[in-house]
């Protein structure tokens, strides 16, 4: 059985060749100086630059503190995740993106909060992010989702520590559609948040759109939650409602006043809005059901190609089907 350490950082990369050696720099400066066993777990998800090459300098240069991961293709971050905690050996496992927005100066203030108030998972949380303002958008969306869905006060960000006994809890889950937050948030309630900074991209821009924001939020409603069809039950008691209660004015409109309903216009309401009802309840379902179509076919969470340095005792597993 590989020997655990103390601590692993693990970073999904993704267009991030330029950011790479600085950011190494950095984290070797700031974990040498905590004295404890430490360990860089890069998980490189099918980035189109010169990340890998990068990183496999890298991992020469400093063969007992980096591992080095190449997944066949992008499977997104989350999965990419997947990936690394399956790899990283650490008691305490961090983990942080590969631009710089995240200081690794601020790793003691996580490493402190977690081991302070015994805690299972303490997030990160800013003052403010320097993102554009679509970006925050598409968070503070996602954000409202999460204490939506798990009853939360928490806001998740993906500057988090977590420890090992917590991660072994979502090891089994296998499924491509992956919202780490949720399935940690599955797991315990010791959730905390700690005070970090949060910096502008030193280089390039953001590699998460929009569409890919849309995708995440569906991944954490559709994974985590019956909500969505939950809605669409009472917009479809609603609309049978309203449609009851129109008929019953002019039904008694006609009885009292003997007054010919014009049915052009009620009957083009209603079926728009029974259409648009219908349309939507279909589109929810099929959103559900494409999901579980996709998983019984066991589309992989991930495909890894290469693994070099020092790995965890998950490390006998390629793919992520389990």
């Amino acid at each position: 059985m590989t020997e655990s350490i103390d601590l692993s950082v693990v970073i999904p990369v993704y267009r991030s060749a330029k950011t790479l050696r600085t950011l190494v720099e950095r984290l070797l400066a700031v974990l040498n100086e905590t004295g404890s066993r430490f360990e860089i777990v890069f998980v490189e998800d099918g980035s189109p630059d010169e990340s890998w090459d990068v990183l496999t300098d890298l991992q020469k240069a400093y063969p007992e503190r980096l591992v080095t991961i190449q997944l066949m293709r992008n499977f997104g971050q989350h999965n990419a995740l997947m990936c690394g905690f399956r790899h990283a050996r650490g008691q305490l496992v961090v983990t942080m993106d590969d631009d710089l927005q995240h200081p690794p100066e601020e790793i003691p203030k996580l490493v402190q909060a977690i081991q302070a108030d015994k805690l299972d998972l303490v997030y990160g949380c800013y003052d403010s992010k320097k993102h554009h303002s679509w970006r925050n958008l598409g968070s503070a969306l996602i954000n409202v989702f999460y204490r939506l869905v798990f009853k939360s006060s928490i806001i998740p960000t993906s500057f988090r520590i977590v420890r090992r006994e917590l991660l072994e809890c979502v090891f089994p889950y296998s499924l491509n559609f992956t919202y780490v937050d949720g399935l940690l948030a599955w797991n315990t309630q010791r959730i905390g948040r700690t005070a970090v900074e949060h910096r502008s991209r030193s280089e390039g821009k953001s590699t998460y759109s929009l569409g890919k924001l849309t995708v995440l939020a569906l991944n954490l409603f559709t994974n985590f939650s019956l909500l969505p069809l939950q809605l669409v039950t009472v917009c479809g008691f609603l609309s049978a409602a309203g449609g009851l209660l129109v008929a019953f004015y002019y039904l008694i409109q006609y009885l009292l006043l003997s007054d010919g309903v014009p049915g052009y216009a009620s009957t083009i309401i209603a079926i728009l809005v029974l259409g648009g009802v219908q349309l939507l309840a279909l589109g929810i379902m099929g959103e559900y059901l494409g999901r579980l179509h996709m998983n019984i076919n066991r589309k992989p969470q991930y495909t890894v190609r290469h693994i070099v340095g020092p790995v965890g005792v998950f490390s006998e597993k390629k793919s992520g089907h389990g």
